[in-house]
């Protein structure tokens, strides 16, 4: 059977990661380290590339590799000049971005046109564009191309420079969600010439370079896909199985909740909510949290485990976690965190703490978006956290909660991009069983979000 090879940047890992079928049969990881600049703080792009050309070197050694692609974090656009990049990938967590806000402001579309909130930093990739135009004038005058993050590695792969709706329609103000374009900025800021012709995410854009060819020993028949952004990625497989409504909580270093067939209108762009572009250019109503980060964050080097008597202890101790404990983005960012009450001791309460945290994030959002209707598809590092994932089905009896068991994530809907709208078979979902004292839990969730600031 031929092989898919993904390439996952995440924000805080990367991945290549080969699929025959629905099975991983070989993968390598690194940390996602970003550079201090200058300019500004950048992605390590060149040792993501070194990263990749190793990987599929020694990968297509022991597979036959057909497919390669490409998925990425968003919030991370490329402005390539002639045969480069013109200026580095900004890393979204740059604050310098805030400085630029006012004069940024005017040009920024309303919420209605591209369902794209106002974020902090560099989490609304047009903000990013404009901070480099105007503050890295001599860099921005080489631009030839503006693409998306997974098509600048498709671009490095093939030469082919490409536009993906998925990279561009996320809270980037760059996309007009409703009209399926390009966005009012782009045109005011005379940046439509930069973005080249649109592709579909899972069309093939073109064989290895020569020099790629040879570097990897890979053949001429290999095919690059265009890529993906993380999130879209892992709603693939779920697009295929199941028909609207269902809810997609995909986790990672950020809780992103994509509520297909839910309606745009309930959107709040002060809770960090928007709409995603689909693969197809289709708005699907979304909201996120850091819940990764977060997790970690009131963990605080604790033991990571915890079991149903752990949580059971910290709610009858009152302990509550109160958002926000990361700056960047949720439905509370400008709310500073607070620990409220006693924990216990014990191995796992802060695990059982930063779980309950998380699910009861995750069942705000839930409610926020109106994804009250057909199942909730968990996926990500919180699939394998088994007490979030029995806190979520009994808070929610009335929606079956399925959550993955395979560890390919958004990987395995990347690489479903080579077959699509074909999938192989794979392991099923499996539906935890609901924490038990729904009483008590139903009393702790009052008690948390009478305790939620405004």
């Amino acid at each position: 059977m031929p092989a898919i090879a993904v390439l996952d940047v995440g924000k805080t890992n990367v991945k290549l990661v080969l699929f025959e079928g629905a099975a991983i049969v070989w993968q390598a990881s690194m940390p996602n380290r970003p550079l201090p600049g200058p300019p500004y703080p950048h992605a390590d792009v060149e040792a993501i590339w070194r990263f990749l050309l190793d990987g599929l070197r020694q990968a297509g050694a022991e597979h036959a590799i057909a497919d390669v692609a490409v998925t990425t974090h968003g919030a991370a656009m490329a402005l390539l000049g002639e045969d480069g990049l013109a200026l580095p990938v900004m890393d979204y967590e740059f604050e310098g971005v805030d400085t630029i806000e006012a004069e940024y402001a005017p040009f920024r579309p309303s919420f209605g046109e591209t369902l794209s909130p106002p974020m902090s930093a560099g989490l609304n990739s047009g903000r990013q564009i404009f901070y480099q135009e105007t503050r890295c004038a001599e860099g921005f005058a080489k631009v030839r191309h503006i693409i998306p993050y997974p098509q600048y590695f498709a671009w490095r792969l093939t030469g082919i420079a490409r536009s993906e709706v998925t990279g561009i329609g996320g809270h980037s103000d760059l996309w007009a969600m409703q009209e399926r374009s390009l966005s009012s900025l782009v045109t005011r800021r005379g940046w439509r010439t930069f973005f080249p012709p649109f592709v579909k995410a899972y069309e093939a854009i073109g064989p290895l370079l020569p020099g790629v060819r040879a570097e990897t020993g890979l053949p001429e028949t290999v095919r690059v896909r265009a890529g993906i952004h993380d999130s879209n990625g892992s709603i693939l497989p779920h697009l295929i199985s199941f028909e609207p409504p269902f809810t997609l909580i995909s986790s990672g270093t950020w809780v992103v909740i994509m509520a297909m067939g839910a309606d745009p209108r309930r959107l709040d762009p002060a809770r960090d909510m928007q709409a995603y572009a689909d693969v197809e250019a289709r708005p699907v109503p979304a909201a996120k949290f850091m819940g990764g980060r977060e997790y970690a964050v009131i963990l605080d080097g604790a033991e990571p485990g915890c079991g149903e008597s752990d949580v059971a202890a910290v709610m009858a101790a009152g302990a509550l976690a109160l958002p926000s404990f990361v700056p960047n983005g949720g439905p509370f960012p400008a709310h500073p965190f607070e620990i409220r009450g006693h924990l216990p001791a014990g191995p796992g309460m802060h695990a059982g703490l930063a779980s309950l945290y998380c699910v009861l994030v995750t069942d705000y959002l839930l409610e926020a978006l109106g994804a009250n209707e057909g199942p909730l598809l968990v996926e990500g590092s919180f699939a394998a956290n088994a007490t979030y994932c029995s806190l979520l089905a009994a808070l929610r009896p009335y929606q079956a909660v399925l959550s993955s068991v395979d560890s390919g994530g958004t990987a395995y809907g990347t690489s479903l991009l080579a077959t699509w709208p074909a999938m192989p078979d794979r392991e099923p979902l499996h539906q935890p069983q609901a924490f038990r004292d729904v009483a008590g839990l139903e009393r702790y969730k009052a008690a948390w979000r009478a305790a939620l600031p405004e």
